[in-house]
C-alpha cells in the first residue's frame, strides 16, 4: 500500500512486497543503516528500543533489535513504552540512540521506525540525509561473532519517566490530590493504557474511568485523537460524572481533552492552555508550528514575551525552540515541549501541567477554555495520485495568492488579513494537508473549501 522514507524514518503498512511496503527486508536494511550510521559518528554502541502496542510490533521489533545485534550494538529494551519515554531513556541510558516502533496516529496496518539521537531527539535533516544515503549504499558490514552486542530488557521506564514528571517543579500534586478530579481515560488499546492511569494514580487522581486502556493493539477507533474519533469518551463526558477527559494516541506524544461537558476542549488549544500555564510561572518565549493555532501568539504576547512558529515536524520546532530560547512550544496537534524537562512532544508531562492549572484555578475545563481567545481551524486533506506535480502544485498557489503574505518555508503559508492558509506535503502520509484559520468557523471551512478549488483546477494541468 504504501512506503515513506524520510529524514524522521521509515514509515509504511506492514506486508506486500519489499521496498513498496513496510517489509521485513525493508526494516533490517533501514534498522542496519542506522546503524552503521550511529557507528560512523562514533556515538556509544547502544541503542533505546521502545514500541507501541499495534499488531506488529513485536515482529517489527524483534528484526530492529536482531539487526543493531547483528552490527555488535547493544539494545536496551523497555519493550511496550511510550515515545517520550523512550526519549527520556536514551540519556539516562547514555546511549548513542533511539528507536520506537510506532505509526503513531495513523491506522493499525501502518508502522514506523521513528529515530533518535543521542540526546533523546529526532534526527536532523542533514543526519536523517546521511542515513537516507547509507540506505541506498547498503554497504553495512556486520559484526563477528565474539562482538555481537547485547540486549538488556528494561521494564520499569514508564515508572521512571512518572518519577520525573512528579519531581518537576511546577507539578502539583497536593493540588491535584486536593482537587479530587474524576477523570476518564482514552487511550485507543495501546500503552498509554499502561502509562497514563499510572500517572493518574500517582499524581493523586482517586477516580479513573478507564476507556480502551488494555494494550492489545485491536484499535477501538481511528487513532487519531480528534473530535471525530472520539465519541465514547464524549458521550462518558455528557453523563455529568466527570470532570475531564483525557485521550492520548498510540505512542502518547499528542493529548487531546474532552471537558466536563462532553465538549472537547480542542487539541489545538492543548498547548495553548498548558503554555498560558507555564508562563505565569516562569516567563520565556514559545514556539508552534506554522500549521498550528494564532491564539498561542496571543497568550505570549499577553505574558509580555515573544512567539515564533517554525515549519511542521516535531526537529523543526524544537531546533526554533533552541534558537530562540523558548521555554515551551509544540504542534497544534495536542503536542507539548517542555524545554527544561526534555525536547520531546510528551502527553504525560502536559497531563500533569493540565490537572495542576486546572486544580490551582478551580475553574471548571470549560471555562478555562473560554477564557482563551476562541480561534477555528479547519484541517483538510487531498490524496496525492500517482503522476501528481505537487511542488508545481504549490508555487502555483503561491503564484496566485503572492499579493498576500506568503511563506514558502514549509510548503505554502498564506497570510490574509484576519485569516491564513497553510498547504504543504504531509511527511507521514500521501497526501496534501490544507489547513486554514480564522475567528469565524463559517469563514475557516470556506476559504478551505477555495483553496480546495484552487488545488484540484491545478491538478489537471500539473499531473505528469
Amino acid at each position: 500500500m504504501a512506503l515513506i522514507k524520510s529524514i524522521s524514518g521509515i514509515r509504511g503498512t506492514i506486508g506486500g512486497k519489499p521496498g513498496e511496503n513496510l517489509t521485513p527486508i525493508d526494516i533490517v536494511k533501514f534498522a542496519t543503516a542506522y546503524g552503521s550510521w550511529l557507528k560512523s559518528n562514533n556515538k556509544p554502541r547502544k541503542v533505546v528500543i521502545g514500541r507501541d502496542a499495534r499488531l506488529s510490533g513485536e515482529m517489527v521489533q524483534q528484526l530492529v533489535s536482531s539487526s543493531l545485534i547483528g552490527m555488535g550494538i547493544d539494545v536496551v529494551d523497555l519493550g511496550l513504552s511510550t515515545t517520550p519515554t523512550v526519549e527520556v531513556a536514551v540519556t539516562l541510558e547514555n546511549a548513542g540512540g533511539g528507536i520506537i516502533i510506532t505509526a503513531s496516529h495513523n491506522p493499525v496496518q501502518w508502522n514506523a521506525l521513528k529515530l533518535l539521537n543521542d540526546k533523546g531527539e529526532f534526527l536532523s535533516a542533514k543526519d536523517g540525509e546521511d542515513l537516507l544515503q547509507l540506505v541506498e549504499e547498503n554497504s553495512a558490514e556486520y559484526a563477528e561473532v565474539l562482538k555481537l552486542g547485547k540486549t538488556t530488557k528494561m521494564d520499569n521506564y514508564i515508572d521512571l519517566h512518572i518519577n520525573m514528571i512528579l519531581e518537576y517543579p511546577l507539578v502539583n500534586k497536593k493540588a491535584i490530590e486536593k482537587a479530587g478530579f474524576k477523570v476518564v481515560v482514552d487511550s485507543v488499546n495501546s500503552t498509554g493504557g499502561i502509562a497514563v492511569p499510572k500517572l493518574l494514580r500517582a499524581l493523586g487522581v482517586k477516580e479513573i474511568k478507564e476507556l480502551n486502556c488494555e494494550p492489545s493493539g485491536h484499535f477501538a477507533h481511528n487513532p487519531e485523537p480528534l473530535p471525530e474519533n472520539l465519541n465514547q469518551i464524549i458521550s462518558q463526558l455528557q453523563k455529568g460524572n466527570h470532570d475531564l477527559g483525557i485521550v492520548v494516541d498510540p505512542d502518547v506524544d499528542r493529548l487531546a481533552l474532552i471537558c466536563e461537558d462532553g465538549t472537547p476542549f480542542g487539541e489545538e488549544y492543548t498547548l495553548v492552555s498548558v503554555a498560558d500555564f507555564y508562563l505565569k510561572k516562569k516567563p520565556g518565549n514559545t514556539v508552534s508550528n506554522m500549521s498550528s493555532t494564532r491564539a498561542l501568539k496571543d497568550v505570549t504576547l499577553n505574558h509580555g514575551q515573544s512567539y515564533s512558529s517554525s515549519a511542521v515536524g516535531e526537529v523543526n520546532v524544537v531546533e526554533r525552540m533552541k534558537a530562540t530560547d523558548a521555554v515551551i512550544g509544540g504542534e497544534g496537534n495536542g503536542g507539548i515541549i517542555v524545554s527544561d524537562f526534555h525536547y520531546g512532544r510528551d502527553a504525560l508531562i502536559g497531563i500533569a501541567l493540565f490537572l495542576t492549572h486546572l486544580a490551582e484555578t478551580g475553574m471548571k475545563a470549560s471555562k478555562l477554555r473560554a477564557s482563551y481567545p476562541n480561534y477555528h481551524i479547519s484541517k483538510n486533506k487531498i490524496e496525492l495520485m500517482q503522476g501528481m506535480n505537487v511542488d508545481a502544485i504549490l508555487d502555483s498557489v503561491a503564484k496566485k495568492y503572492k499579493k498576500y503574505g506568503v511563506n514558502r518555508e514549509d510548503g505554502v503559508k498564506i497570510e490574509f488579513d484576519q485569516e491564513w492558509a497553510h498547504l504543504r506535503k504531509s511527511n507521514t502520509e500521501p497526501i496534501i494537508r490544507i489547513y486554514t484559520e480564522s475567528a469565524s468557523e463559517t469563514t475557516a471551512e470556506t476559504l478551505a473549501q477555495k483553496i480546495i478549488s484552487d488545488i484540484k483546477e491545478l491538478v489537471t494541468v500539473h499531473t505528469e
